[in-house]
């Protein structure tokens, strides 16, 4: 994954870059149909199904919000993490995507 090809805004390619640092190059999909300048949907690519909806619109300065999607959309996790600082976003995805 090229980050900096990304059309998207620095605080997102700045994570990415981390993610990337931490799980490698090919360990991470990105959605394509996401469109949002300020918005990133992240899966592992062995896991399709289970993804995190990260965005930094209606955040504070360098903080950042994130849905958490699964199989089943009643479980989903929408709006209730926002304003998280760039350790709390990583440490929430890596909980998330890789436990």
């Amino acid at each position: 994954m090229n980050v900096w090809a990304i059309d998207k805004d620095i605080p997102l390619k700045l994570l990415l870059l981390e993610l990337v640092h931490r799980y490698g190059e090919n360990t991470l999909a990105l959605n394509n149909q996401e469109q949002h300048f300020q918005a990133i949907e992240l899966c592992t690519v062995n896991e399709p199904d289970i993804s995190a909806y990260i965005y930094t619109f209606g955040q504070n300065s360098g903080r950042y919000g994130i849905d958490l999607k699964y199989p089943i959309s009643m479980h989903n996790i929408v709006g209730e993490n926002e304003n998280l600082t760039l350790d709390q976003i990583i440490e929430i995805i890596s909980t998330h995507l890789f436990s």
